[in-house]
């Protein structure tokens, strides 16, 4: 187990900028998320904890060492990919235990290693299958069973689970968590899924255009968002923020609804945001024209317009209404977020 330090990391391709200063302190035995969208750079900057992108500039440390020149064989990791990248001519058994083979460990050392690795993941009865006779799920067991057995001091994860499908991806996220807290190794998962972020992280990194928005726990980013990027992205369905004017009256919105503030709201031009779950039905709310029923089960998303302005509710109760009919909603004061003209949280 180890710390990783990320301090002032650059990096570009040519003159292309891709990493623009990035800090990050993971502790020792954190399960850490970068998230964000495609093209952020969060993989950029897990290949370069890794050793497979050059650093162009700061520095990176793992377990107080300082290892921008240091090879990937030799920084103490274990990769998992999200294509697995398993040798389809060895069996589970042999692909486990290839890094130790590499290392020249003794036959029984090996087996050992695997044998507690297999039993950790449930594939002792899968050790003489090849990879082709396995389903996405145990493939990707296998991946991280050989990554287990080097016992390494930082488990990365590049999108594993991107490949399997919904069902499964939820198994799989619960197991790695598991996993992780049953080894105590330090982790850095990178995923674009943010439930994936919101469910498995200790601490999450949200990334943007190469820099970091904010990063914390996983319910203070829900909670108390930095800005109106981190408020869009953390949580499903995505917060409505919506721009207009804090005036006499309330909040008036962009496309004429007009929404009632928390006290002490100041005056100018400002992004209103309320979650989809943060609006209750009530009898004396603000009237809102339904637009579309979306039924899940256990609650129900509704898109609503007040006025030209568009909304999103999720209520817990059942909604019968159809399109063109008419809900009252107000949204609950103390969960109402207000942001400046240039993004930052008020």
């Amino acid at each position: 187990m180890a710390t990783v330090s990320v301090r002032q990391v650059r990096k570009s391709f040519g003159s292309t900028k891709i990493l623009h200063g990035v800090d990050v302190e993971i502790a020792d035995g954190e399960f850490v998320v970068l998230v964000g969208p495609s093209g952020c750079g969060k993989s950029t900057l897990l290949r370069m904890i890794a050793g497979l992108e050059n650093i162009t500039g700061g520095e990176i440390a793992i377990g107080g060492r300082v290892v921008n020149a240091v090879p990937p064989k030799d920084r103490d990791i274990a990769m998992v990919f999200q294509n697995y990248a398993l040798y389809p001519h060895m069996t589970v058994r042999e692909n486990m235990a290839f890094s130790m083979k590499l290392a020249k460990a003794p036959a029984d050392v090996m087996e050992q290693e695997v044998q507690r690795a297999a039993k950790i993941l449930g594939l002792e009865a899968l050790l003489d299958r090849y990879p082709r006779q396995l389903s996405g799920g145990q493939r990707q067991r296998v991946a991280m069973g050989r990554a287990i057995v080097r016992h390494p001091q930082v488990f990365l994860f590049d999108e594993p689970l991107s490949n399997l499908d919904a069902k499964l991806r939820v198994q799989m996220r619960s197991e790695i968590r598991e996993l992780q807290q049953r080894l105590a190794t330090t982790t850095i998962y990178v995923t674009h899924d943010q439930i994936e972020a919101m469910t498995m992280a200790d601490q999450i990194v949200v990334m943007n255009g190469g820099r970091i928005e904010q990063s914390g726990a996983p319910l203070a980013l829900y909670d108390r968002p930095a800005n109106t990027f981190v408020a869009g992205f953390i949580g499903s369905p995505a917060m409505n923020l919506l721009r207009g004017e804090v005036a006499d009256g309330g909040f008036r919105a962009e496309g004429g609804a007009i929404l009632p503030l928390p006290p002490g709201a100041h005056r100018g031009a400002a992004t209103y945001g309320i979650r989809p779950e943060h609006l209750v039905l009530a009898d004396d709310g603000i009237p809102a024209a339904i637009v579309i029923v979306e039924p899940t089960g256990s609650e129900t998303q509704v898109s609503l317009r007040i006025g030209e302005t568009p909304l999103i509710g999720a209520f817990r109760e059942r909604v019968a209404g159809r399109p063109g009919d008419t809900l009252r909603i107000k949204p609950d004061l103390s969960l109402v977020h207000l942001f400046g003209p240039d993004g930052a949280r008020l």
